[in-house]
């Protein structure tokens, strides 16, 4: 399915935000996920099922100096 990742169209074989944020590989790090404009916690990322176009901006933190 494609989806929009941080502004750049990415086909994705994704259900859940959760799938999105294991593909990335950035489970278990700190990320904030939005999916359409809300904001969700971890909570819901394994309940949020993803559609088609659906816009989704992760935000993930590193660290340095």
């Amino acid at each position: 399915m494609e989806l929009v990742i941080n502004g750049e169209r990415k086909e994705l074989e994704a259900q859940t935000i959760l799938d999105v944020v294991i593909h990335f590989g950035l489970e278990g790090r700190p990320v904030v996920v939005e999916a359409d404009g809300e904001v969700l916690t971890k909570e819901q990322w394994a309940s949020a099922d993803v559609r088609p176009n659906m816009r989704i901006e992760l935000v993930h933190f590193v660290g340095g100096g």
